[in-house]
């Protein structure tokens, strides 16, 4: 065998040598990212751009308006106005998508799903912007424009590449827990209506007292989980490939409005200190064992779009839209989507994006903002800028949405996560598949991973597949190698 050609040195689109292809810059190993880190700033803002109009990520969806309303008294842990109460209700919209595929990708294919959340407050619009999946492929934004790009078409082709995506995979052991998902039925989803949604990362909340706690959000369908087989799923994107869209509606249409039923797991500000793990990593979940979820409120989705490119094509999402009483955590991905999310809707759908009707909140709105294309509202003769004498909008430090948190000092750089005492990149896949799923979870899983790795996958690469899922469970390993044999030759 002969060696392989070293690699050249990854840089800039300036070709400055880049220091790093999997972490940004942050102040010490739990510190913020900074946003100087120019590097990571324009991979976010060239991938942001690299498709218009269709979204880049999450292209085809639908979506649905409904209402949320609170059951249960949670003034203990936030100060939010929307959960201040038990039966108030807030107005919302729901966008579901598929996250690899192009507009006319059938619903059905193998992927995880967006499960994006607008909620109308009376302290401006709160956006919960998650995945069918707690968890996901990568911990750090550096590396999110890769993976996506591993998931989607070769350049020279211009077709889908399994290869690549195992290749990304391997080469990411963080992936492992996200994979384990996606590779069993509940990569295949029955319908949108039946699968949970999840904030995936971290958040903070504090409440009125000032005391602060570290959250994640759980909305569990409460219709039941369904899923698809491999073979219903692929049966069904030649039968209706719209399969989703479709019965999302009529269910609506009929009546039946599908509800989910939001938990929140709460966890005390300083225990993430010594959790056992890195408790902001999103490749993790938190034992339920260690933070039992509690009840908070129900969403409900009644009403139908009337018109599906001016609410559901041009609804917009993003992180950043925090409402008072709920933070950020240190969580990297989650800071890299606030700067992210609000960049590509300027690109792809205008600067006053969030004056459509769809994303404008229903709070009053008073913005030093003006102008900039498609702008349609303004505020008259009120100054245009701050801090002036003549009566314009003056920030409140009390009522804003920022919260924060302690990051000890330390040297600017690129860092791994700091490592706690139970940090690993396959326990929580391994648990998964063992004390989770059911035998027959298991034994599909393994088929389709089989599957998925026998099309178009090179016999070097099917051996780190298999090496991949042995360190998730020896006895996986064994299935997948031995499934990978029986089947026909790789390329």
């Amino acid at each position: 065998m002969t060696d392989a050609p070293t690699p050249p040195t990854t840089t800039t689109d300036s070709g400055i040598p880049a220091t790093s292809d999997e972490y940004s810059l942050t102040v010490g190993p739990a510190g913020p990212i900074a946003l100087h880190d120019a590097y990571v700033v324009q991979k976010m803002q060239q991938f942001n751009r690299e498709r218009t109009p269709e979204r880049v990520v999450h292209a085809k969806g639908t979506g649905a308006h409904g209402y949320f309303e609170v059951t249960d008294d949670v003034s203990w842990f936030t100060k939010a106005a929307f959960l201040g109460e038990v039966g108030k209700r807030t107005e919302m919209f729901a966008r579901f998508s598929t996250v690899a595929g192009e507009q006319g990708y059938a619903d059905t294919v193998r992927d995880p799903r967006g499960f994006a959340l607008k909620f109308y407050t009376e302290e401006g619009n709160f956006d919960m912007v998650g995945n069918n999946t707690p968890v996901f492929f990568v911990r750090d934004p550096s590396k999110f424009q890769d993976f996506i790009r591993s998931q989607k078409r070769l350049p020279d082709t211009g077709l889908r590449d399994n290869n690549m995506q195992w290749d990304f995979w391997t080469l990411s052991p963080e992936s492992a827990h996200q994979v384990t998902i996606l590779m069993s039925d509940r990569g295949t989803p029955k319908s949108l209506r039946t699968m949970n949604g999840y904030s995936s990362h971290t958040y903070s909340t504090i409440n009125a007292a000032g005391e602060k706690f570290w959250v994640k959000w759980h909305f569990k369908t409460e219709q039941g989980p369904e899923n698809f087989t491999d073979a219903d799923a692929k049966a069904m994107t030649a039968t209706d490939p719209d399969y989703h869209r479709r019965d999302l509606r009529a269910a609506i249409d009929r009546g039946e409005h599908p509800v989910w039923r939001l938990e929140m797991q709460v966890m005390p500000f300083a225990d993430a200190a010594k959790y056992r793990f890195n408790p902001f990593d999103l490749t993790k979940v938190w034992p339920h064992e260690d933070y039992p979820p509690v009840q908070v409120g129900r969403m409900v989705l009644d009403r139908n779009p009337e018109n599906f490119f001016a609410e559901v094509e041009q609804s917009s999402f993003s992180p950043a839209n925090l409402v008072p009483g709920v933070g950020l955590s240190p969580d990297r991905m989650l800071m890299g989507r606030v700067f992210s999310y609000h960049d590509t809707h300027l690109h792809r759908i205008g600067t006053n994006y969030q004056q459509l009707p769809i994303n404008a909140p229903k709070a009053e709105v008073h913005t030093y903002s003006k102008d900039g294309a498609m702008a349609y509202k303004h505020s008259g003769a009120q100054p245009v800028y701050a801090p002036n004498s003549f009566g314009g909008p003056v920030a409140d430090p009390q009522r804003g949405a920022d919260l924060t948190w302690w990051v000890e000092s330390g040297e600017l750089g690129r860092y791994a996560y700091e490592k706690h005492s139970e940090d690993d990149d396959f326990g929580q896949a391994g648990s998964l598949y063992r004390n989770v799923m059911d035998d027959t979870d298991r034994e599909h899983l393994a088929a389709n991973i089989v599957g998925h790795a026998s099309d178009g996958v090179t016999s070097e690469m099917q051996q780190r597949v298999i090496e991949y899922w042995t360190l998730v469970d020896a006895g996986l390993g064994k299935k997948v190698a031995d499934g990978l044999r029986a089947a026909a030759p790789a390329v």
